[in-house]
């Protein structure tokens, strides 16, 4: 387990470790998930024609320590309007999910694929409301970005402190309706805003490989 007040050069070298290790995976991202989860879902079982995509989780040094770029996006984007993501897209022919996370990190958010290091990737996450299959890449920058969002896709840049991230006051659960059924959500907080579904499954498989009991713990009772 990493302390919650490591440094950048720990997180670094503490990675580098741990990514050669089996990754926590689905059992982990089923932690994150919304509850009941979807009936035959399976996070590692995405279908063998599914496009795939790179997300990039981006460490850098931040006022408040190690911190990870999340982004808005706009509320009339076509799809996940007004959900908070992390950096990233489809990935391209001929491209790597990690070519792909970086591109799509310059294009939404301006930054400079030359100044990533890549340390290695999560477990591939099947997300069956859009159709890909998610690559998670880990990467790391030794300078605090200067971040300029795209206008047509990014309302907002959220720096989100490693530290809030691991806090588990931070963490927690809430009701919404799906079509026909009540499900709960688990959560991060992030200055008031809640980052959720594959967001959250992807954020929480990191947050496992510092801490492996990671999690939001219990789903509260359905009411009634």
């Amino acid at each position: 387990m990493l302390p919650t007040h490591a440094g950048l050069a720990a997180l670094d070298a503490y990675l580098t470790d741990r990514l050669r290790a089996p990754l926590p995976g689905p059992d982990v991202q089923r932690r994150f998930c919304p509850q009941p989860a979807r009936p035959a879902w399976d996070p590692a079982a995405g279908p063998a024609d599914a496009r795939r995509a790179g997300a990039l989780l981006l460490l850098y040094p931040g006022p408040h320590g190690p911190t990870i770029a999340l982004t808005r996006r706009r509320d009339d984007l076509r799809h996940h309007g007004g959900q908070i993501s992390l950096p990233g897209g489809g990935v391209h022919a001929g491209e790597t999910p990690a070519d792909a996370a970086r591109r799509e990190a310059h294009e939404e958010v301006g930054l400079d694929p030359a100044g990533i290091r890549v340390l290695g990737e999560l477990s591939p996450l099947w997300v069956f409301v859009s159709g890909f299959v998610v690559h998670p890449v880990i990467a790391l920058t030794e300078t605090r970005p200067l971040f300029v969002p795209c206008p047509h896709e990014v309302d907002l840049v959220i720096e989100a402190p490693l530290a809030a991230l691991r806090d588990p006051r931070r963490l927690g659960w809430d009701r919404r309706l799906r079509p026909g059924a009540e499900v709960w959500v688990p959560y991060f907080d992030v200055d008031g805003h809640q980052v959720w579904g594959a967001t959250a499954m992807m954020i929480g498989e990191f947050g496992a490989l510092l801490d492996p009991a990671f999690g939001p713990g219990p789903r509260p009772p359905s009411p009634g």
